[in-house]
């Protein structure tokens, strides 16, 4: 278990982590006190912020608010500061960014307080198939991500029914559907052994999904987001309720998404103008709605790209460069 006293882990008491965890940006008391418990993990947890914020770039490069708003104090910027959906989707992405990077360390022994996986043998798995490969440990993962992660809202103490208590809750739910969005697509894989490829003997182990795969999930989820508010009681409840009360695979939202169209320092938008449109296009990459009417400039770009690649005998390819000039718009 992941214990919060150093005193019931001494061995995990690091001697000099204070400099390295106080020196952090925007971490909380309870996170710094993890921080100096858990020292080795920090580089993980860094590295899952980066791949998530990567995801996120990719998932919404055709949208207005792009995640682009990325800025040194916070993973993703002052966007963060309005409960919106596009703040639901960067904290469960963030918390799923977290999972997969420990897991992944468990596996490759990076990590001294966890190793391979110890998921139970799957039940529908053929009686002569071997269980037990170095595994993903994604159970470690979502533990130590639940403890860090939450550690922020846990210690807020607002008041019930308040518009800071909704955010907190709201924040909390993100942060589950990131992680449970990671353990749900985790899958077992497998491995031939025999003579020359003949698989007369497999053994399997638990493997994590691509993120890309994960980020996927999460933009399906973001797409289908449930509005929510405070109660009296203290509990969100949804807006609307014609429509079925958000899982914990859920994402949730308490305030409404700004357009993005224009620059604006409160919500962190920092507009489409300048942002490259597709003319052609009616979606949301379409230069009419990602430029909100205001119009567009074309202007021609040289592209050089790889051509006329022949294989030569043996080994390798021959590609000639071509130029091309195209057409290229953005938005005004």
């Amino acid at each position: 278990s992941l214990a919060m006293n150093p005193i019931q882990r001494p061995e995990m008491y690091i001697i000099g982590a204070q400099p390295v965890c106080s020196q952090l940006p925007g971490l909380s008391p309870g996170q710094r006190k993890l921080c100096q418990l858990y020292q080795e993990h920090m580089v993980f947890i860094g590295e899952g912020a980066r791949s998530a914020i990567k995801e996120c770039q990719h998932q919404f490069r055709q949208r207005r608010w792009n995640c682009s708003t990325v800025d040194n104090t916070s993973v993703f910027g002052r966007v963060m500061k309005i409960g919106s959906r596009e703040t639901a989707f960067t904290y469960a992405v963030s918390a799923a960014g977290v999972v997969n990077a420990i897991s992944r360390a468990c596996r490759e022994g990076e990590l001294s307080s966890c190793g391979c996986s110890r998921t139970a043998r799957p039940k529908d798995l053929p009686r002569d198939w071997l269980w037990g490969g170095c595994g993903d440990n994604v159970e470690y993962g979502y533990r130590f991500a639940k403890e860090f992660v939450d550690a922020k809202e846990r210690e807020k103490n607002y008041v019930r029914g308040s518009e800071e208590q909704a955010r907190m809750l709201m924040n909390l739910q993100n942060n589950e559907a990131g992680r449970r969005a990671v353990y749900k697509l985790a899958d077992v894989a497998c491995k031939c052994h025999g003579v020359s490829g003949s698989c007369s003997l497999k053994t399997c182990w638990l493997q994590l999904a691509d993120f890309r795969k994960v980020g996927d999930l999460l933009k399906e989820k973001y797409d289908s987001a449930a509005a929510m508010r405070i109660s009296r009681k203290g509990k969100l409840e949804l807006v609307n309720n014609r429509f079925n009360m958000p899982t914990q695979e859920d994402l949730v939202y308490v305030d409404p998404s700004p357009d993005y169209c224009l620059r604006n320092e409160t919500t962190g938008s920092l507009g489409t103008q300048g942002r490259l449109c597709n003319k052609t296009s009616e979606g949301m990459d379409g230069c009419e709605l990602m430029c909100c009417g205001r119009g567009y400039d074309q202007f021609k770009s040289v592209q050089v790209e790889r051509c006329h690649c022949k294989f030569h005998w043996c080994c390798y390819v021959k590609c000639k460069k071509c130029t091309e000039i195209v057409d290229q718009y953005v938005c005004k």
